[in-house]
C-alpha cells in the first residue's frame, strides 16, 4: 500500500468527479485548497525554521527531501523574490490559497501529472455525458477519477478516525481543514455526522496545537459572502467556531448532477431498467456496481453513490428512464 503524503491524499478526495477541461468554481477552490495543502505538507515535514513571528523556509532540508513537482511549484511562486519568509503560517496558507489562475491551472497539470505517473488519478467521459441531452449533443465532458481502493482506503480511514474515539493524527487533522475549507466535507460525512466532526474539532482545536494553529484560519474566498447569506436561511447544524465552516456547500451544489439517462423500451420492468443504464454507463467507461437492486436501485459509479430513480420525460414522445441522484456513500 503506498503510504502519500498529505496533498496527493487531499488532491484524491478534492479531484474526484471534477470536470478535468474546465476551470469551474469547485475546481478553482478545490485547487486553491492543493496549494494551502502542499504548504502545510511542507509544515509538517519540519520544512520551516520558526524566526520570530515568521515561518522561513529550511531550503536545506528541502534539498534533500524527495523532489516533488507541485511542492516545488507552490513553493516557488510563493517565494519569488527568494527570501524564503512570507510570515507566519496563516499568511503562508493564505497566500498559497491566493494564486492567480494562471498559476492555478499549471498546478492543476502538476498535481494530475504526479497521480497520473502512480496510477492514482486518470481523465474519463464526465458522468453527466451520459445524461439523455449531452449524450445525443455529442459534447465532450471529462471528469477526474481517482483509483477506487485508494479513495476507499483514504475517505474510510479519516472517517474512523475521526467519527470512532481515539488518537487523532497530524494527517486527519489537516484533512479537517482541508475538507472544511474546500467545501468538501459533504463528500464524506453525513448532515447527521457532520455536528459529530464540529465537536471532535472542538475538542481537538482545544487540546492540540496543531489545531489550534490550524482550525481559526480561513481561506474562504469569492463565493463566501454569497453562501453565507444562502446558509443563514437554513437551520443552523453546526454550532461550533472551528466548525462553522462545515456547511460550506456550494461546491458541492456544483458536482450533483440529476443524470437523466433513458431505456430501451418505453415501460421496462426494474430488472430490465436496471441493465439499461448499467450498459450506458459502463460504456462510458465507469466503473458500476449494484449495492441494492429492485424498483430504485442504488449504484456506485466510480467512488460516488447514486439511487437511480425511475423517471419519465414528457414532450412530443415521453422517454422513459432513470435519474441518478447522488447520495452519502456510507
Amino acid at each position: 500500500m503506498i503510504d502519500l503524503p498529505l496533498t496527493h491524499s487531499f488532491a484524491l478526495v478534492a479531484l474526484n468527479a471534477q470536470r478535468s477541461l474546465e476551470l469551474t468554481t469547485a475546481k478553482k477552490v478545490a485547487l486553491r485548497c492543493i496549494a494551502a495543502a502542499a504548504v502545510l505538507e511542507v509544515y509538517l515535514d519540519n520544512g520551516f525554521t520558526p524566526s520570530g513571528h515568521e515561518l522561513t523556509l529550511n531550503k536545506e532540508a528541502l534539498i534533500q527531501a524527495q523532489p516533488l513537482r507541485y511542492r516545488d511549484f507552490v513553493l516557488q511562486a510563493l517565494d519569488h523574490k527568494g527570501g524564503g519568509s512570507i510570515g507566519d503560517l496563516k499568511t503562508w496558507l493564505r497566500k498559497a490559497s491566493m494564486l492567480p489562475t494562471r498559476k492555478l491551472k499549471q498546478l492543476e497539470d502538476a498535481i494530475f501529472d504526479s497521480l497520473k505517473e502512480m496510477g492514482l488519478l486518470e481523465e474519463i467521459p464526465h458522468l453527466l455525458a451520459c445524461d439523455l441531452y449531452f449524450h445525443t449533443s455529442g459534447v465532450k465532458i471529462k471528469e477526474y477519477r481517482s483509483e477506487l481502493e485508494s479513495y476507499s482506503r483514504i475517505t474510510e480511514h479519516l472517517r474512523a478516525d475521526i467519527l470512532e474515539d481515539g488518537q487523532v493524527t497530524d494527517e486527519t487533522i489537516s484533512m479537517l481543514w482541508l475538507l472544511r475549507e474546500s467545501g468538501s466535507m459533504h463528500d464524506l460525512f453525513s448532515r447527521n455526522e457532520l455536528e459529530k466532526v464540529s465537536a471532535r474539532m472542538y475538542a481537538l482545536y482545544q487540546q492540540d496545537p496543531l489545531a489550534q494553529s490550524l482550525y481559526t484560519i480561513r481561506i474562504h474566498r469569492g463565493t463566501e459572502l454569497a453562501i453565507k447569506q444562502f446558509l443563514r436561511m437554513k437551520k443552523a447544524a453546526i454550532k461550533t467556531p472551528v466548525g462553522s465552516g462545515l456547511n460550506f456547500i456550494f461546491p458541492v451544489l456544483e458536482r450533483s448532477q440529476a443524470i437523466f439517462i433513458d431505456t430501451e423500451k418505453m415501460f421496462p420492468n426494474a430488472e430490465a431498467r436496471l441493465r439499461d443504464v448499467v450498459v450506458r454507463l459502463e460504456s462510458n467507461g465507469h466503473k458500476v456496481i449494484v449495492v441494492r437492486d429492485g424498483d430504485v436501485p442504488a449504484l456506485k459509479i466510480d467512488n460516488r453513490v447514486y439511487n437511480a430513480i425511475p423517471h419519465a420525460e414528457y414532450g412530443r414522445v415521453p422517454i422513459h428512464g432513470v435519474r441518478l441522484i447522488p447520495r452519502l456513500p456510507f
